[in-house]
């Protein structure tokens, strides 16, 4: 079906992952002409607006109001009005809940247009050293049921293996990933585009211990290669 000339448009809008210049004049532009934009944290996203001195009100939306905002901002968006989606950072509907709103927009055959940018997983393949003709971006292991068999999943993939991890899990996700997988090549990235920006390349046992040692700050991205370390660092 063709989408209704009456009906407002979603736009995905993608947001800096850290230095707040890292975003394109087009969503600049389009934050400041839209009448609503739906936003993982407000607060957080205020931040950015009133760098950009943007005044469009903000709305909440994350995992856990999803049920009650999803039919509300269909409901604007029926009503001919556009809206902005927005995540904390990064590209919306990437490890966020913004793909189960554009999931529902696109059921009620709404335009849903995406305005491109930064997206931590990009940045930190790049960032690695590591291969980046194939890579697989797993997202956030399981912090209990279902780890074990989700590593097992990763031991025969061909390719670097992309992950987000938070600072107080990440030595034993290097060391689980470590004895599951082997010692491969890996990489941690942290702090992104952000003054205390670092990367740290290894082995996955290395890693591990290094990080147990001294915990690291920031959400972190992990990196694992599918050859021998020596061939990298």
């Amino acid at each position: 079906m063709t989408p209704s000339p009456t009906q407002g448009k979603a736009y995905i809008v993608a947001t800096p992952i850290g230095n707040l210049g890292d975003i394109s004049y087009r969503a600049v532009e389009l934050l400041k002409a839209v009448p609503l934009i739906a936003a993982e944290d407000t607060r957080h996203t205020r931040v950015l607006l009133n760098h950009y001195e943007i005044d469009t009100p903000c709305l909440s939306y994350f995992e856990h109001n999803r049920f009650t905002r999803i039919p509300q901002i269909v409901n604007h968006l029926q009503s001919g009005q556009d809206i902005a989606v927005v995540t904390d950072a990064g590209t919306p509907g990437i490890s966020d809940p913004a793909y189960k709103l554009i999931r529902a927009v696109l059921k009620e055959d709404i335009t849903v247009e995406v305005v491109p940018g930064p997206t931590a997983v990009i940045t930190a393949l790049v960032s690695s050293g590591l291969p980046t003709d194939r890579f697989l971006f797993e997202g956030f292991l399981p912090p209990k049921k279902g780890r074990r068999g989700r590593l097992q999943m990763l031991k025969n993939i061909p390719a670097t293996i992309v992950l987000y991890e938070s600072p107080r899990r990440l030595a034993r996700t290097l060391k689980d990933l470590a004895a599951t997988l082997g010692d491969r090549p890996a990489a941690v990235c942290r702090e992104l585009t952000k003054i205390h920006e670092e990367i740290t390349r290894g082995t996955l046992q290395t890693l591990g211990t290094a990080f147990e040692e001294h915990q690291a700050r920031g959400e972190c991205v992990i990196l694992v290669g599918k050859d021998d370390p020596n061939v990298y660092f």
